[in-house]
């Protein structure tokens, strides 16, 4: 066991939350390394439900520290209000959270600058949440942005503040928008935020790399999916950060000679949110039951997620780009009412076969699944624990999946809830998580 990255294999809401929550207590740490509260991840734990946006998922137990890193950019209302939702249910977040002094701050300006961004004429939609991500990420990357760091320092941030913010007033007028932004107001209500996170605001690299030294383990905790990575995506219909298994040390500032094991979160089908191609989507009635009995919208915005089966391609492209030593396969569960089960076993674009993942969306758009039909097992397969229970059939789904992809699949989840996991006894995945 040791420092072990925890990331989405598709195009997110893999079910990673449920992951992370449930073998957080095995690790000292939690670290969340990019995104905004434009990710979200859910938690049942009992009766109780947990919406994550920015807090890493091992806040939910008791005593582990979470810290949120460098990478992320956070909206300071957005993030205490989770607090306040967490500690009202009786979680101990200020003494166990740790917020880094080198992420970004994101303000309401960037979420106006998104909105003008999506709604203009001509615009290619992304099919963003609107919360502002890009263009907090777009300042960062110019160059401009203001840092948590920046934030408590009052009198650097206020002349900064003013200098940023009026570019973006500037803007806004160039584009025919009136900005209703009180922007002394927002800059003061901010100035009292400052104050409120402080105590939990420290040098999280230092932090992070002390504890590993002194023989603490880290859970690195990605949010969103590997085909939404800003580099090795579906660009442009991405998210704007490193969603794939470089960016926990980017967005940590943890070295890769630290790091012991990359696991892969993937659903026994695949979804996706927003914009952008989907090779295996599928429109029809089965599209439809897998989006019902998979509960599949939103955890964040409600939306619903586009449907289809798992894809053999995509995933030993993502297994290529982070290096799973072993992936978890969630929602096994929400297939057991399928008699035959078609799989993605390769491209075809235009009756040619395709190696590897087009770098280009219009590519990705023209291809042809080639599927195979694996048999479904046509029984319940919710809440079981142990491998051995599994049907035949759910057995042999999951084989295939592992000689298609390449990758064992060392861990399978039946049901939302912390005992609906199968572990597999002397897998690679259990060794990393001990």
């Amino acid at each position: 066991m040791g420092n072990v990255i925890i990331l989405g294999s598709q195009w997110g809401d893999e079910g990673k939350g449920k992951i992370v929550d449930l073998f957080a207590e095995r690790f000292d740490i939690v670290a969340r390394y990019q995104g905004g509260h434009n990710a979200g991840h859910t938690v049942f734990i009992g009766e109780k439900k947990f919406v994550l946006k920015l807090i890493p998922s091992g806040i939910l137990r008791p005593g582990k520290q979470a810290v949120i890193g460098n990478g992320l950019v956070i909206d300071p209302a957005a993030l205490l209000s989770e607090i306040e939702s967490l500690e009202s249910a009786g979680v101990a977040v200020a003494a166990n959270l740790f917020i880094s002094d080198r992420a970004h701050v994101l303000f309401p300006a960037h979420r106006m600058m998104e909105k003008m961004s999506e709604g203009r004429e001509g615009k290619i939609s992304i099919g963003t949440t609107s919360r502002g991500i890009g263009p907090c990420y777009e300042d960062k990357i110019a160059r401009r942005g203001i840092r948590i760091a920046d934030l408590l320092d009052t009198e650097f941030f206020r002349a900064q503040y003013d200098s940023v913010m009026e570019e973006k007033v500037v803007i806004a007028r160039a584009l025919g928008i009136d900005s209703e932004l009180d922007l002394k107001a927002i800059r003061a209500e901010y100035e009292a935020f400052a104050e409120r996170i402080r105590p939990m605001v420290c040098d999280t690299s230092m932090l992070l790399n002390n504890a590993i030294r002194d023989g603490k383990t880290v859970m690195f905790e990605g949010a969103q999916g590997t085909m939404l990575d800003i580099d090795h995506g579906t660009y442009p219909f991405v998210t704007s950060s490193s969603a794939s298994a470089g960016g926990a040390c980017t967005g940590t500032g943890v070295a890769p000679t630290r790091i012991h094991g990359v696991i892969g979160v993937s659903k026994a089908y695949i979804t996706r949110v927003g914009g952008g191609p989907f090779p295996t989507e599928a429109f029809d009635h089965a599209g439809e039951l897998i989006r019902q009995r998979g509960k599949e919208f939103g955890a964040v915005t409600g939306r619903p997620r586009r449907c289809g089966w798992f894809d053999v391609p995509l995933l030993r492209y993502t297994a290529t780009i982070n290096g799973f030593d072993s992936i978890v396969v969630t929602k096994l569960d929400v297939l057991d009412e399928f008699d035959q089960i078609p799989v993605c076993v390769g491209y075809r674009i235009e009756g040619r076969e395709v190696c590897g993942m087009p770098s280009r969306v219009s590519e990705i758009a023209k291809i042809e699944p080639v599927y195979e039909s694996v048999p479904g097992w046509s029984t319940s397969t919710f809440g079981i624990a142990n491998y051995e229970e599994l049907p035949a059939k759910a057995k042999q789904y999951i084989a295939f999946l592992e000689a298609r992809t390449g990758v064992e699949v060392g861990c399978i989840s039946t049901g939302p809830e912390r005992n609906q996991t199968i572990v597999r006894p002397g897998s690679r995945f259990e060794k990393l998580i001990g």
